[in-house]
């Protein structure tokens, strides 16, 4: 069993900047690129494996073999349908849409199988970066039903200074954005569901505004929630960083060497944030660096990672 690297799906959105190709080394397509979607089996990106002998086939193909499914991707992935978790780099260099996703229960309810919890890693950001989280006062459901449809959620958002190294967990249902000068790792649940509540007035290279989606997110939002924010402990090699019901996140801080062992339970995916090093296993070596991203199978066994590195390591459990 080898290690699993995959070939990005790049994504242009009118507020993308060029951070992924000079911070994160991107061969992006694009002039202006937003994201690049690193592990996805998501049906609005697929990723497709770029080495071993699975090279060709897309992250679904290996996930949809019942034959090699448990040995990559663990037991607890047997009973699922589709590869549970997505990664993406992202860079605002504009502000993104004031926005909510819906949970589990509310996504199931139209027709998709799961909502959209989802944490972000703040890679670099401006010295006075902020982001959205929730509502700085209570409100009923009543009330934000009125604010919403009469534009004024404006008056309502709650702005959380952030700094490199912050880890932020948003759960479904909460009210979010992240603004400009800022570049993350997000690793959420396998969902591309987002309802638009407001888009700053701006306008798309066609002079068109883009879509809202004020009834669905209406239906959605909890007012009550809001993100939880862990810092980084600089003095740890692994620090836990988000543990929820979909997903665990850690922070590798790697010095020397990181020695670890696959799980038969689950699949590990590691999202290098800082510097480089090599990646071993019993039988290859893999230079890895910032900006890349590759999963280790359930059944690889012992591997080691050298060098002064530091990435994001997340799996389900």
């Amino acid at each position: 069993m080898n290690v699993i690297f995959m070939e990005p799906v790049y994504k242009d959105y009118i507020w993308g900047g060029n951070r992924l190709k000079e911070e994160m080394g991107k061969n992006a397509p694009y002039e202006k690129t937003a994201e690049s979607w690193e592990i996805s089996s998501n049906e609005n990106g697929v990723c497709v494996i770029k080495n071993e002998e699975y090279k060709g086939k897309n992250l679904n193909d290996l996930f949809n073999d019942e034959k090699i499914k448990e040995s990559i991707f663990g037991k607890k992935c047997n009973s699922l349908k589709t590869f549970p978790i997505l990664i993406k780099l992202i860079d605002a260099k504009d502000k993104l849409s004031v926005q909510v996703h819906p949970d589990d229960e509310c996504a199931k309810k139209i027709g998709f199988p799961n909502g959209k919890n989802e944490m972000w890693y703040v890679v670099s950001c401006g010295k006075d970066a902020q982001i959205i989280g929730g509502l700085k006062e209570k409100v009923t459901k009543e009330q934000l039903k009125e604010i919403i449809e009469n534009d004024e959620i404006k008056k309502y958002l709650n702005y959380i200074n952030i700094k490199q190294g912050d880890s932020i967990y948003i759960p479904a249902n909460t009210v979010h954005a992240i603004l400009q000068d800022i570049l993350v790792c997000e690793i959420q649940q396998n969902s591309d569901i987002t309802y638009r509540i407001y888009d700053w007035d701006r306008k798309d290279k066609n002079g068109k505004s883009r879509a809202l989606h004020k009834k669905e997110a209406i239906e959605v939002i909890d007012p009550k929630k809001a993100p939880i924010i862990v810092h980084e402990n600089k003095e740890e090699m692994c620090q836990k960083v988000v543990e929820c019901d979909f997903f665990y996140v850690e922070k590798i801080d790697c010095k020397d060497c990181y020695k670890d062992t696959s799980n038969i339970d689950t699949f590990y995916t590691i999202t290098v944030i800082e510097g480089e090093g090599i990646l071993e296993t019993s039988s290859n070596k893999y230079q890895i660096k910032k900006g890349e991203s590759c999963l280790i199978p359930a059944t690889l066994g012992e591997y080691k990672i050298e060098g002064k590195i530091k990435f994001l390591k997340a799996y389900v459990v």
